[in-house]
């Protein structure tokens, strides 16, 4: 079972090297590499190279062609997806940029209206208003959420923020089965920075991935619907020739160097609770006399 598990990993890495064949490195580069390499691996002189090698069974040439791999496909992405990044960004944009906000949501009408009314005419504050009838996690937090990416809270939300002015308050409004009040507090738009080339390159590379994967399943399920087990070859990806030098077996599995990435999140944010968990949240707040 074990070993079915593993074949789209495998796959995956075939595609990967495929890709990358053609790339190549500077003596600089992979220098570099080779020595950030055995940073990571704690191999601190000569014996203990060689030690690594015995280990995995490999030889000097497949370590430096490992230790190259990631920086061979951050190479692949931009040659691939540099020159189409800004159309790309500015396609994500609309979506990448963040807001602050405050959010008190009910599912009672009523309540909706007299609270948006206390707040608008400066009866009582947004935050001592969200602590006390906001019936979702927000209310832990005085009702203010972010910084999150558009992309995160509820689409119907989305677009009211979108269209807000900071400071603007929304009156109440029907989001799925609650009724919220809205203040944007503040417009954070994305910018165009290292970390955010490399995210959205990322983006198109895990893409392309994908869908390169989902083209071998097709293949598969076509192959078993019709009970053969021949696959044509031009959809399988072609691994790379062996090293007539390497070692016929090895004892464990070497690290992979340049696995695909994933974008980070921010840990330190309050979080948008605006999910079918939170939506679906029944805690009850009192009604306002």
């Amino acid at each position: 079972m074990a070993g079915y598990q593993m074949l789209p990993k495998f796959l995956q890495e075939l595609i990967i090297d495929e890709a990358i064949a053609g790339v190549e490195c500077t003596p600089e580069e992979q220098a570099d590499a080779c020595q950030q390499f055995y940073a990571q691996q704690q191999i601190t002189d000569d014996a203990a190279r060689q030690e690594w090698l015995k280990q995995y069974g490999m030889t000097q040439e497949q370590l430096e062609k490992l230790a190259a791999r990631g920086l061979r496909i951050e190479k692949y992405k931009q040659d691939t997806w540099g020159i189409k990044l800004e159309s790309y960004f500015l396609e994500r944009k609309g979506s990448l940029d963040k807001v602050i906000y405050s959010l008190i949501r009910t599912k009672d009408v009523g309540v909706a209206q007299e609270v948006y009314f206390r707040i608008n005419d400066g009866e009582q504050s947004f935050a001592e208003l969200a602590r006390e009838y906001s019936q979702g996690p927000e209310a832990q937090t005085d009702g203010l959420i972010g910084p999150v990416e558009l992309n995160v809270p509820h689409p119907a939300l989305a677009n009211l923020l979108s269209r807000s002015q900071p400071g603007e308050l929304s009156p109440p409004t029907r989001v799925g089965e609650w009724m919220v009040i809205v203040r944007l507090e503040r417009f954070i738009p994305c910018q165009m920075d290292d970390a955010m080339r490399r995210r959205l390159l990322d983006e198109q590379f895990n893409v392309w991935l994908r869908e390169k994967m989902q083209a071998i399943d097709a293949v598969f399920a076509h192959a078993n619907s019709e009970g053969s087990s021949a696959l044509p070859e031009a959809e399988i990806p072609t691994p790379p020739e062996k090293d007539d030098h390497a070692a016929e077996a090895t004892t464990e599995t070497a690290p992979t160097q340049g696995n695909v990435a994933s974008p980070s999140s921010e840990s330190n944010n309050l979080q948008d609770p605006w999910s079918e968990s939170a939506a679906s949240s029944t805690a009850t707040g009192s009604s306002p006399t």
